[in-house]
């Protein structure tokens, strides 16, 4: 099965996606946008709280707070998504580096972390390595940064790899099976 997350459009961050067709699509926050319009196909749509398992593959949706402050119309979603005996926790705009426990306990038993680490609305580097240490993933797999030609402000990918204090494997796709996870936390660069 192909997942998409969070699918982005070039107008809004001057960053041209890749064109490809997914069975599901989950939304961490809600969107203006149809999302059926960036991805091809005619994919399932999770975009907030809730679990559901399509063809072999479970997901959680887990509500979380985007802002700092408890009463906002903006919302989070962080998934976990479970499949071949592994878990990803995708964090998606999570702005608070604090988990609730019940939260904490959930995403706690990811593998592999997808984590937000360029700030603007989401965690930047020293509150994304502050989270990571608090799940202890296997593998963190960094998001939300800046890129070549990108519109929105964020910070580089290097000040968070500072931070982590390893050198990281640079991979164009990621293979992996639950007995070659690694036994201390990699950090692993997604390049285009």
């Amino acid at each position: 099965k192909t997942i998409a997350v969070d699918p982005y459009t070039f107008s809004l961050t001057g960053i041209r996606p890749p064109r490809f067709q997914a069975d599901i699509l989950l939304l961490s926050r809600p969107r203006e946008k149809q999302p059926e319009k960036i991805i091809g196909g005619d994919p399932f749509i999770l975009d907030g709280p809730g679990e559901v398992e399509r063809g072999g593959i479970f997901i959680e949706g887990i509500a979380s707070n985007y802002n700092n402050q408890e009463n906002t119309s903006l919302s989070n979603t962080i998934y976990l998504i479970e499949s071949e005996d592994m878990v990803i926790a995708h964090l998606g705009y999570l702005k608070r580096k604090k988990l609730r426990e019940s939260v904490l306990e959930k995403v706690s038993r990811a593998d592999i972390l997808l984590l937000p680490v360029g700030g603007d609305g989401a965690l930047n580097a020293e509150e994304a390595m502050f989270v990571s240490n608090q799940i202890e993933p296997k593998i963190i797999i960094p998001m939300n940064y800046s890129l070549p030609g990108g519109k929105i402000k964020l910070d580089s990918l290097n000040k968070f790899i500072k931070i982590f204090e390893k050198k990281p494997q640079k991979l164009p796709k990621l293979n992996i099976k639950k007995n070659k996870l690694p036994s201390e936390t990699e950090l692993i660069i997604l390049e285009k």
